[in-house]
């Protein structure tokens, strides 16, 4: 399955996922889970947090406000 967000891209977590809600940084694609589906590592823009996360828990930050309203 081919990566919809790219290197630097700047998203949110799609629901409170994360304990560190806010803004992170797209830092790395990571081939594609068990399910198929494209996994990648995200940086807390405010701090050193870094997770890996699936394609479908995360949205762009600029839609974020549309996603959850």
């Amino acid at each position: 399955m081919t990566h919809r967000f790219g290197i630097g891209q700047l998203v949110r977590p799609r629901e409170r996922l994360l304990e560190n809600t806010g803004i992170y940084e797209i830092l790395g694609l990571l081939p594609s889970g068990p399910d198929d589906e494209p996994l990648y590592r995200i940086k807390a823009a405010a701090g050193p947090v870094q997770r890996v996360v699936r394609e479908a828990d995360i949205v762009p930050a600029s839609a974020s406000s549309q996603a959850n309203g």
